[in-house]
């Protein structure tokens, strides 16, 4: 029986519901531990991060804050343009703050490259990058994470909020997209 209509374009998948679930209690776990007494904020790079980062922050039970901030370089394609856009900026001050920029995936890195110096600017104390996952065959810019949920192949990857032209993020895993979904595009 299937469970959605989404699941027919996915090829295979990756990381399953438990190992999600196990991977970002040990995050959450990990955070708790260096951030204890800071209140950290933790910034969601919308719309990807927004699964991962809810379940992160419920698993990291620290006195913190939560903001947004939405960005492309996407669009609707499965390559970076490699030119990073706010399309929804922070809504407070950041200064003196220690920041844990929430990701769905380290990619490129022009985004999280980008963010980095964007927040260093606006005066953060502290910049921790957490992505789920990390996709080092794709890297452009030379930017690593300070926590990372899962490596993955240089697949076309979407689910628990990776999407593939705003679809495909309530699936509860991680699954490789068929490229006959995209190619073509």
């Amino acid at each position: 029986m299937m469970r959605s209509e989404m699941e027919q374009d996915i090829l295979k998948v990756l990381v399953t519901e438990e190992e999600l679930r196990a991977r970002v209690a040990e995050l959450g776990a990990e955070l708790y531990e260096k951030f204890q007494g800071k209140k950290p904020l933790f910034l969601g790079v919308l719309k990807g991060s927004f699964v991962f980062m809810t379940d992160l922050v419920r698993s990291c039970q620290l006195k913190s804050d939560v903001e947004f901030i939405a960005v492309s370089s996407y669009g609707n394609s499965t390559a970076s343009s490699g030119r990073v856009k706010i399309n929804h900026d922070l809504q407070q001050d950041i200064t003196g703050r220690h920041l844990i920029i929430v990701e769905d995936i380290l990619d490129s890195g022009n985004t999280l490259a980008f963010l980095k110096e964007y927040f260093l600017t606006k005066g953060a104390a502290s910049i921790t990058i957490v992505t789920l996952l990390d996709k080092p065959a794709r890297r452009e810019k030379a930017i690593t994470a300070d926590l990372s949920g899962f490596t993955v192949p240089d697949e076309f990857v979407v689910g628990y909020g990776l999407d593939y032209a705003q679809m495909y993020r309530n699936i509860p895993y991680i699954g490789v997209l068929k490229p006959e979904v995209y190619a073509g595009k």
